[in-house]
């Protein structure tokens, strides 16, 4: 850490000699690349809404993690959302319905069960506030490791079974008849977005976290010619307007992860543009 607050403190901005800014500069770093890369997955399997199932049941384990008086719900949640993931991945292969239909069963209940328990006896829901805005500030060395670690894990993953998982999500009677164990890629990609969810709604947000994922892949969709351009424009759409929110929602005080969602918003009106033009 003392390497990067060095390297930060060379910056032209005020901020640098924060520490907590440096922590989340570090901390949007890391993040960035995770939603980049998922995102296009997300968006090519036509998934757009299951990070934001994940959220709702992420939030019902950390409730139950409360409930519980547990130190840190957060590793109730990181359990929670697994299983949900996996239980979704199962009843897909299980049922003719469409995947935004189980979903929407998934993502209703979850968020239901969430607000029995967190209100059960009479509670507050306002002491679960702090997860649906998300803090970025908040972030600690430690969870900046973390962090790190299951950015590596996902990268290696991607680097061993993207093209594996885009032919599943794309086109699972193709990849069946070439001997791809669809399943197994299914909940391996499900797994990963519960985790990396579970992990970010306390620094991003519950309400924006769904908007993160899906919008890096959506904008560069607008102008990528190929597979290349669709994941490194996801990545760099995301690490750049990653960046510029936090600086930004800094200089005028607001929300990180509402400010990072609207400048992926811009890009993808942008890119948007780009791509009508180009025709």
């Amino acid at each position: 850490m003392n390497l990067w607050y060095a390297l930060v403190e060379l910056l032209p901005f005020e901020w640098v000699t924060l520490d907590f800014m440096k922590n989340a500069l570090l901390a949007v770093c890391l993040m960035a690349p995770l939603f980049g890369l998922l995102s296009t997955n997300i968006v090519t399997g036509k998934m757009s809404f299951f990070s934001d199932a994940l959220g709702h049941s992420a939030f019902t384990g950390i409730a139950i993690g409360v409930l519980c008086g547990l130190s840190a719900p957060i590793w109730c949640a990181v359990i929670l959302a697994v299983v949900f993931a996996l239980l979704f991945s199962v009843v897909r292969q299980k049922t003719h319905q469409s995947a935004d239909t189980v979903i929407g069963v998934f993502s209703s209940t979850a968020v239901a069960l969430g607000i029995f328990i967190s209100t059960m006896g009479g509670g507050s829901f306002t002491k679960f506030n702090t997860f649906l805005i998300g803090d970025i500030l908040s972030v600690t060395p430690r969870e900046i490791g973390l962090l790190a670690l299951v950015l590596l894990v996902v990268v290696f993953l991607w680097l061993l079974f993207s093209n594996r998982i885009l032919l599943t999500t794309v086109h699972p009677q193709l990849a069946s008849s070439r001997g791809i164990l669809i399943r197994r890629y299914e909940m391996i990609f499900t797994a990963v977005i519960a985790v990396v969810v579970t992990l970010a709604i306390s620094w991003v947000g519950l309400l924006v976290i769904n908007s993160l994922l899906v919008l890096p892949a959506a904008a560069s969709r607008n102008v990528a010619k190929n597979m290349r351009q669709y994941v490194l424009f996801s990545v760099l759409a995301a690490l750049v307007c990653g960046v510029g929110g936090l600086i930004l929602s800094y200089w005028i005080g607001c929300s990180t992860g509402a400010t990072v969602s609207l400048l992926l918003a811009l890009w993808f009106a942008v890119s948007f543009l780009l791509r009508k033009r180009s025709e």
